[in-house]
């Protein structure tokens, strides 16, 4: 049996407004994803009703993923800035493609473009330092071997879809095509998933 994650994307940027692949370039959250964040953190509130001391809170390290916990530990009461980072939950790495839109993907790069959309999953973009889905899945499974209380977890659409698979048995097909919410918190425990 695993302990509860409460699993939150961050906030929206102006790059998730214009649809761009954001990966490892660092974005701030937009006036929206600020607001996000807040809800994310009042709704947490409720869910834990005062537990919020007993659990964990490990954030990535970029910055839109940092801001959102700092703005959900304000909203719990908590001390902003005392939580953990770990570089295990960056974003994937979308190589050549990041900054780019997706139909800029399509128009730029067609053959490309079939190919991720044939399997997300597995498919690794140009560019150096770019990875798959399943290559990002190994180091969030690496961290998720480490979740030994009830945590939260702030971190990014693909690190999301990861978590899906590994701790909610979810296909990675279905996972990779997941359209992950910036505005809802997902709770996995026991295997069990459940937005809310």
């Amino acid at each position: 049996m695993r302990p509860v994650l409460y699993c939150i994307r961050h906030g929206e940027t102006s790059w998730n407004s214009e649809q761009r692949f954001q990966g490892r370039v660092e974005v701030d959250l937009n006036p929206n994803g600020v607001g996000q964040a807040r809800r994310n953190g009042q709704r947490l509130a409720g869910l834990l009703a005062g537990s919020a001391e007993g659990f964990r809170f490990v954030s990535s390290p970029q910055l839109r993923a940092r801001r959102s916990m700092e703005i959900i530990r304000a909203e719990l009461g908590l001390d902003p800035s005392a939580y953990e980072a770990d570089a295990r939950l960056v974003e994937v790495a979308y190589g050549d493609w990041q900054g780019l839109t997706e139909a800029e993907i399509r128009r730029d790069y067609p053959e490309l473009h079939a190919l991720r959309a044939r399997d997300k999953w597995n498919f690794v973009p140009p560019g150096a330092e770019a990875e798959s889905y399943a290559m990002q899945a190994r180091r969030v499974a690496a961290w998720l071997a480490e979740a030994v209380r009830p945590t939260v977890v702030v971190s990014h659409g693909g690190v999301m879809r990861c978590l899906l698979v590994l701790a909610a048995g979810w296909d990675p097909d279905r996972a990779g095509q997941f359209e992950v919410p910036q505005d809802r918190i997902l709770r996995v425990e026991d295997g069990r998933i459940e937005w809310l």
